[in-house]
């Protein structure tokens, strides 16, 4: 399609280019302080989360949300990454961990709606939403059981509540794959694991990932091992976003420019193949 502007005629030409929405939902449950991936899981978890955010263009709307046994969105999507930057930065560990309810409070944050199951399990109509990705970064360790609630008050800035009722972590991922929302979990921690102080007592907390490669396979997603810091700092190459396509104007002599340099390499090429040599 073509088109005039001032400076002369352009071409409508179709871009690929990363955009959409992007939920972090990061673990923060106590098991997160385990210190087998420095300097903590969790600190080194939010590093790895600040520098997938800093990798993406503002075309890529981003929140994030915090889950324990909870969960609640601390910063709501937006194209102004120094919200989600923030809200990565405030966070803490406690309490248990309920995967099944963070995957439903990142769903009532790309929905802008509060998610939850129906009394007989039944999958929520939430639309159809392809263009978005939660990427959970979290040691795989699942506390949560059905029905339990994921409702909380969020605080400062971009704060909001959580989802409804999800923690049947199973259920969770069948309603993001019904959505059409892809997961990608990142493992955060050792398999051989640490111990880790709670209430007094000492308590033994290892990598699980079984449960996160499910997550990731019935959505469509995938899982990433995160054992170390030097595999959590590349974590940002490994996630694929979805590419969406919009038509964007090229000046006419650019677009002739660059059609002509192509069939020059073209016509190079087929010289190489046929006489070994360029003439």
């Amino acid at each position: 399609m073509l088109a005039l502007a001032a400076a002369g005629p352009v071409a409508m030409v179709p871009v690929p280019r990363a955009a959409g929405t992007v939920i972090l939902a990061v673990d923060v449950s106590t098991s997160m302080a385990a210190d087998d991936v420095a300097p903590s899981r969790l600190a080194a978890a939010q590093r790895a989360a600040r520098a997938f955010v800093e990798a993406q263009p503002d075309s890529v709307d981003i929140g994030v949300v915090a889950f324990g046994r909870a969960a609640l969105i601390t910063a709501r999507p937006d194209g102004d990454h120094t919200v989600a930057l923030k809200a990565i930065d405030r966070l803490k560990p406690e309490g248990g961990t309920s995967l099944g309810t963070a995957i439903v409070t990142a769903l009532s944050a790309i929905t802008g709606e509060q998610v939850g199951f129906g009394r007989d399990g039944a999958l929520p109509d939430l639309g159809y939403w392809p263009s978005a990705t939660i990427v959970m970064f979290t040691d795989g360790q699942d506390r949560g059981g059905a029905g339990e609630g994921a409702s909380g008050q969020g605080s400062g800035q971009g704060g909001g509540q959580g989802g409804g009722q999800g923690g049947d972590v199973e259920l969770a991922a069948a309603a993001a794959q019904k959505a059409g929302v892809r997961v990608h979990t990142v493992g955060v921690g050792t398999k051989a694991g640490t111990t880790v102080e709670v209430d007094g007592y000492h308590l033994q907390t290892s990598l699980e990932e079984d449960t996160l490669t499910m997550i990731a396979r019935t959505t469509g997603g995938g899982y990433h091992a995160a054992s170390d810091v030097a595999r959590l700092d590349g974590i940002a190459d490994t996630i694929d976003l979805r590419l969406t396509v919009s038509d964007e104007p090229l000046p006419l002599a650019g677009a002739l420019i660059g059609l002509a340099l192509a069939l020059l390499a073209g016509g190079a090429a087929r010289t190489v193949f046929r006489t070994g040599r360029v003439i």
